[in-house]
């Protein structure tokens, strides 16, 4: 029997179309024009429905009502929220209410075809559990568990391919105890998702302590991490446990562990492998059960080639290298960002600001955000701080980046007009361009701090050893590496 899917939409086109892909795909369908009329389908269905597809905006019953029926009628079956770029927080505080997830309009095909696959198969682990032997309907589906992964990572803003395969990557090594490796640049989300990460893990109920190894004083860290005892050296007046005592029996997070010393790298290789930890100045080991989840935008690869980081550290991290994609490649959430960060900023700011124009969104997707989503929270609290009106224009976009914007734009449209097709396949023909406007974006902060490289890289959103990495990747060695 074909799985039946109840699509609810005030819009006659969109449940067309919703109609002709999900039966392409094998699904029986049937469709409602608001809340109250899918009510009544759903009352007559036999058999039941297997997922309600609801829009959230609709006249009468609303997609939010109708999921707090649904929940208390037919508690088994997965609701899942059609939403524009506009209300993705309603769809997330609709998750956090019980709904199973949300996708977005415009959508792909695949992504509603995976999302619909991934909705009926939570229903047939919700019907396996009902009809277990000894165990009655109604008191399997009160007591089953809701989907808490879809919860977590609905904490995390991402609508795009590149994010939806991040998830899926995260739901499948989060339950397991292996060393995890974030990678990505500066300001792409590495401690949010660590945090998810433990919290769709089995330490969920332990602490989750994260740690930046940038902000540690090199002569600090083995005191830092491992603890000391009392006496052990001028100012340790008491016994301090250590970040990896802290974390027992839950998550530790390394942030930036490129900057981990050298002697450093020794200690932690041991920890990781024997799971004891000495204070500085103990006499005895101390066991640790802790779950290591490290981050770096350096790139180990060369830091071990060159004998700045141990291999056999480096491989003992590398066990599930994730990569985080920067915000570049994944424009489709750019929109879906900004309007989180404005109704955060106007809230905690207390200011009115509720929508973006067009042609500023526009201008925000096609730039290429070298500081990633850290960088964009930064110019959009800007923004809305300085905003005159209800409505973020071009005009309250910070006067370098409207330069910037419109010197880009019109590169574009040069080479649009006036030079031929450049040679070889769209993926390197915009690696190339980009690299090339990255150098540039260093240079042009390097000049304006004076090639003070602290000040530049806070200017870029991105750390002083990373800028130094990227530095020597474009050949730019101080104030001579200007053209």
């Amino acid at each position: 029997m074909a799985d039946r899917v109840l699509i609810v939409d005030d819009e006659r086109n969109i449940r067309r179309v919703l109609q002709a892909l999900l039966e392409s795909e094998g699904y029986e369908v049937v469709s409602a024009a608001d809340g109250d009329e899918a009510r009544a389908k759903i009352r007559r269905a036999d058999p039941s429905f297997d997922v309600v597809l609801t829009d959230l905006r609709m006249p009468n019953c609303d997609g939010m009502e109708l999921l707090r029926w649904v929940q208390s009628s037919n508690p088994d079956t997965p609701v899942v929220m059609l939403t524009a770029h506009g209300t993705v927080d309603v769809a997330v505080s609709a998750m956090r209410e019980g709904a199973f997830d949300f996708i977005t309009k415009p959508f792909e095909e695949s992504d509603l075809s995976a999302m619909m696959a991934k909705a009926v198969a939570h229903r047939n682990a919700n019907r396996e559990r009902a009809y277990a032997p000894g165990v009655s309907e109604e008191s399997s589906l009160r007591q089953a568990p809701p989907d808490k992964a879809s919860k977590v990572l609905g904490d995390i803003i991402g609508v795009s391919p590149p994010m939806q395969e991040l998830f899926g990557l995260m739901r499948k090594v989060a339950p397991s105890p292996t060393t995890i490796l974030l990678r990505g640049e500066s300001g792409t989300g590495k401690e949010l998702v660590a945090s998810a990460i433990h919290r769709l893990s089995d330490r969920a109920e332990g602490p989750f302590i994260a740690v930046n190894c940038t902000a540690i004083p090199e002569n600090l860290f083995e005191s830092e991490l491992f603890g000391h005892e009392k006496g052990a050296f001028t100012g340790a007046v008491t016994r301090r446990p250590g970040r990896f005592e802290l974390a027992d029996g839950g998550t530790l997070f390394l942030d930036e562990i490129g900057e981990l010393p050298g002697p450093m790298q020794v200690k932690l290789l041991r920890v990781l492998q024997e799971r004891v930890v000495e204070r500085v100045g103990g006499m005895r080991p101390v066991h640790v059960d802790v779950r290591l989840v490290a981050a770096t935008n350096a790139p180990l690869e060369a830091m071990v080639h060159s004998g700045a980081f141990r291999d056999d550290l480096f491989y003992r991290l590398n066990v599930v290298p994730i990569i985080l994609p920067p915000l570049r490649e994944r424009p489709s959430d750019i929109p879906v960002l900004i309007q989180h960060f404005v109704v955060k900023f106007s809230q905690r700011l207390e200011r009115d600001v509720s929508a973006v124009d067009a042609q500023l969104e526009r201008a925000l997707v096609e730039y290429p955000w070298p500081g990633n989503i850290r960088q964009l929270e930064n110019i959009v609290e800007r923004m809305v701080l300085l905003a005159s009106g209800e409505l973020l224009t071009m005009e309250d976009l910070p006067r370098e980046l409207r330069d910037q914007t419109r010197d880009e734009q019109a590169g574009i449209d040069t080479v649009r007009d006036d030079a031929p097709m450049p040679d070889g396949n769209l993926k390197d023909i915009v690696r190339e361009r980009t690299q090339a406007l990255e150098r540039d974006l260093i240079l042009r902060a390097l000049q304006e701090d004076d090639w003070n490289v602290t000040h530049a890289a806070r200017r870029l959103g991105i750390s002083r050893k990373g800028l130094q990495l990227k530095m020597k990747d474009y050949d730019l060695r101080g104030r001579e590496g200007a053209p």
